[in-house]
């Protein structure tokens, strides 16, 4: 959906207030795709600064389905998600530097798709976790080990020590 910005970039003292219904289902990343399970209304606020400029507000909240970075169990990631960023029309492009930020305004048009896909990227969590204690999956077997204990030796001996170990390997046969 689009949102037409010309009157906030021209009119003094104008403010834009619009919610638009976000189109996307899922969530692409360029790795991985996220299936999108809810989502609010996108709620867009802009406000005339000086000409050709303005100021963009947007608030969006989502759940994602995605899976556990330890278990790879299927987890709802919920998004709560506020951007705030300097808009400027197409006259006034000669500001380089922060038009390659503005992606998702495309003349006086907001594209609000674009907006959300940049609001998820840019807080998207670095992990996400099942649960905070979650112990993952067994490197040996691959049994997850959330739901019960293998009894695989998973250790991993530190290479640095592995001349030690040598010297009391050689001991132990004498």
């Amino acid at each position: 959906m689009f949102i037409h910005l010309s009157d906030v970039f021209t009119s003094e003292g104008k403010r834009l207030d619009a919610e638009a219904e976000l189109e996307m289902t899922c969530f692409d990343n360029g790795l991985e795709r996220f299936e999108i399970v809810e989502k609010s209304l996108v709620a867009v606020s802009a406000v005339h600064l000086e000409a050709g400029k303005a100021l963009l507000k947007a608030d969006l909240q989502l759940v994602l389905q995605a899976a556990c970075d330890r278990c790879l169990t299927e987890v709802s990631v919920p998004l709560t998600l506020h951007a705030e960023r300097v808009v400027y029309s197409p006259e006034t492009v000669e500001k380089a530097e922060e038009t390659d930020e503005q992606s998702f305004v495309d003349g006086y048009e907001l594209d609000v798709e674009a907006l959300a896909h940049d609001m998820i990227i840019g807080n998207w969590p670095a992990k996400i976790l099942c649960r905070e204690d979650c112990q993952g999956i067994c490197p040996v077997c691959g049994q997850n080990r959330n739901l019960r204990d293998c009894g695989c030796d998973t250790f991993v001996p530190d290479p640095r020590m592995a001349v030690i170990q040598d010297i009391f390997n050689a001991n132990a046969e004498l």
